[in-house]
């Protein structure tokens, strides 16, 4: 990298703070007895000099709009982001270093966003980081787009860098492909990922399951490379000025992602466990400590060690951070001056506020017509897009299908990438992910933990199983993200068994704090979204039919698709409001939970049906709503739901019945599927009567019997 370095300095100081980085890594590790030290004493001249000359941030307000953002997509180095984070004067004490993966600590085994101020993100599954990364720098120019795109490079409020550090196996794991090549495809010049190439991960050296040439798969992705290598002379010499060379040209390039691919030993400079699988990821023990301390100069007998003078001098940072944050915020205020109307919007938007009188744009579907529900939540889309500009997505290829694309609206791709079919521009709104659900799941979550915008993304329901890593991130970190998966039973029909969710429903529905929606109709359809945009503290996942389906007549005998906000609803009562037999359904199916109610009614059998979209939200409401619903006295009872039975056991108890389907599905239309399948309205009424029998009700389908 030909760059004139004579001017940069790297203090004594400096030097000695990286050595207490790497004292402090080793000394947390032994008092856990359990982490991982190699990487971040190897990493620590080059997160010190990140936090230190070029990561745009304020220590006393982690918070702060206008900062850069720091994404540790090695996870498991948390130290690496700790120690930061202690020496730059962020609400951290030595006291949480030493509590390092400790119950109650701020300091737990992996990096948790919300838990750990200055944590942008939650990381340690591998490659999730990357990937928020990139959502992240997306919604960086998104956010631009909406409030100050004409504003020339680099002199917005809204302009900042993300930084990411990424390991051996990050770059090896699947979801850093996808990501890394759709930031490439996108041009992000506002994102510089450095990829610590040591060369060990936990199984030691590499080369036994890679031999891939990274940076010329990244030159491949069209990112801007730069590789600084430290042992390039035969010897190890952390050359920091190289280092901070390739830091200065990747923020200047604004064209195009800048990947600086960094050869380090890991565990630099333990003499016996440095550049092994041993010192990635446990402790390095107290002799190999204590020789480690001896080559840096410190005394073995102390531990968690930081001179005073060297922590004042790490933490003219928060001066310079301050400075930093002042000088932004008199450009703020002069954008704030000079757009009213923008900055109104955007401190609506930025406390994720709705503005009043949205829920009047949404359409309310007319009776009679059979309208798929996927179709329907296109609708929606399109009818929120004018008063809803935070509000963005797409799909992993599959926009007609999932009907993700708000009419009229320019796509989010470079100019040079526009179609004939989808136009638009780098500011666009319409996300296109090619075939790379993972990848979308963690975008969105990193749009989302960015701020400014709300994302959705949408596959078919199949596929939620290559993004669900990062759908559990999204619930364990409280995102507003919407995932829209559309065809989703065997109701898709022809395309046969490997693409027809049986399992996922069930499977979904086991991820803590995730929202699981399955609307029945159109209206059912506008509500559910309604009530997901109004959760701001968790995400969603709509379940929607490619089949059409009945829009129901409401207002007599079937009840407003407003119970759709409390999970759970009764849909239409038994005569004289006394049933004697429940059928609780979802989506699809709920149609023919009238038609099997409609059959047991004319037989004298008083009939409810309850319409349970979200099983989430029902639970979420008191003991007394829930039981008017389900009414505890009435034993009788019936799941329908076209997938695995799994929990509905806790809905119909020992005495119900579930009409469900506990294998694959076959390639056929979907009507002769649900009726090869069992899947109809007089298998309910089947499974009704025989839970009638098993709760003991008088006269449920007793016949006579002649006895032995």
């Amino acid at each position: 990298m030909s760059r004139d370095n004579s001017t940069f300095e790297w203090s004594d100081q400096d030097r000695r703070a990286v050595d207490v980085i790497r004292a402090l890594a080793m000394d947390a590790v032994e008092e856990a007895g359990s982490g991982h030290p190699g990487t971040a004493m190897s990493l620590a001249p080059a997160a010190y000099l990140l936090f230190q000359r070029y990561l745009r941030h304020d220590p006393t307000d982690p918070d702060w709009a206008g900062r850069d953002r720091f994404v540790l997509s090695c996870g498991h180095s948390s130290l690496t982001l700790y120690i930061q984070l202690y020496l730059s004067g962020y609400p951290m004490t030595l006291d949480d270093l030493k509590a390092l993966r400790k119950w109650g600590s701020l300091t737990p085994g992996h990096p948790e966003h919300g838990h750990t101020a200055g944590v942008e993100t939650t990381t340690g599954p591998l490659g999730q980081g990357v990937a928020n990364a990139v959502g992240m720098a997306m919604a960086a120019r998104r956010e631009r787009g909406l409030f100050d795109p004409d504003a020339p490079q680099g002199e917005s409020p809204f302009d900042h860098m993300i930084w990411a550090f990424a390991s051996d196996g990050d770059v090896m794991e699947g979801i850093s492909h996808e990501a890394s090549a759709l930031a490439g495809h996108q041009r992000l010049g506002n994102l510089v990922l450095l990829y610590d190439d040591n060369e060990i991960s936990i199984e030691d050296d590499t080369s036994i399951a890679m031999s891939d040439d990274v940076r010329a798969r990244y030159e491949a992705y069209g990112w801007d490379v730069h590789h600084v290598d430290w042992t390039e002379n035969g010897e190890y010499e952390e050359n920091v000025a190289a280092l901070a060379a390739a830091f200065d040209a990747a923020r200047a390039e604004t064209a195009r992602p800048s990947l600086i691919s960094l050869r380090t030993i890991i565990g630099w400079p333990a003499p016996n466990k440095k550049n092994t699988g041993k010192i990635h990821g446990s402790a390095l023990g107290a002799d190999e400590v204590a020789a480690t301390k001896r080559i840096l100069g410190m005394d073995p007998a102390e531990t968690f060690q930081v001179p005073e003078d060297v922590l004042a001098h790490a933490r003219e940072v928060c001066g310079r951070g301050r400075a930093d944050h002042a000088e932004w915020s008199k450009a703020f205020d002069a954008w704030r001056s000079a757009n009213p109307d923008r900055a109104a919007e955007y401190d609506r938007i930025s406390s994720r506020a709705l503005p009043p009188g949205w829920e009047e744009a949404l359409p309310e579907f007319e009776p009679g017509k059979d309208v798929a529900t996927r179709s329907a939540s296109g609708e929606v889309l399109a009818a929120l897009a004018p008063v809803l500009p935070e509000l963005w997505g797409g799909s992993a290829d599959l926009a007609g299908s999932n009907n993700t694309t708000m009419k009229g609206e320019p796509s989010f791709v470079p100019e040079e990438f526009q179609t004939k079919e989808f136009p638009g521009n780098r500011y666009g709104r319409t996300l296109h992910f090619g075939v790379r659900e993972h990848a979308m799941g963690a975008i969105c979550n990193g749009i989302a933990l960015h701020g400014g915008t709300r994302p959705y993304g949408g596959t078919f329901l199949i596929f939620s199983d290559y993004m669900r890593p990062a759908v559990r991130l999204a619930a364990l970190m409280k995102l507003p993200v919407t995932f829209v998966w559309t065809h989703d039973s065997i109701g898709l029909g022809e395309d046969g068994p490997t693409h027809q969710p049986v399992e996922h429903l069930w499977a979904l529905r086991a991820i803590p704090g995730l929202d699981v929606v399955r609307p029945a109709d159109a209206n059912e359809t506008a509500v559910a979204w309604r009530t997901v945009l109004k959760h701001t503290d968790r995400p969603a996942g709509l379940a929607l039919t490619r089949q059409k389906v009945p829009t129901f007549e409401r207002g007599g005998e079937i009840a407003s698709a407003e119970g759709v906000a409390k999970g759970g609803y009764v849909l239409a009562d038994a005569d004289g409001g006394q049933p004697e037999v429940i059928l609780i359904a979802t989506g699809s199916e709920v149609e023919l939970a009238l038609e099997a109610r409609a059959a047991l009614q004319g037989e004298g059998t008083p009939t409810r049906v309850v319409s349970m979209p979200c099983v989430e939200w029902f639970e979420a409401q008191d003991d007394a709503y829930r039981q008017q619903v389900l009414p505890p006295g009435v034993r009788a009872r019936v799941s329908v739901e076209a997938g695995v039975a799994l929990g509905w056991r806790t809905y119909v108890g020992d005495d119900g019945e579930s009409v469900s389907l506990e294998h694959f599905g076959a390639s056929a239309d979907y009507k002769t599927l649900f009726q090869q399948f069992g899947i109809t309205a007089e298998r309910v009424v089947a499974a009704a009567k025989a839970s009638l029998i098993r709760a003991g009700v008088h006269g449920a389908g007793r016949g006579s019997t002649t006895g032995n």
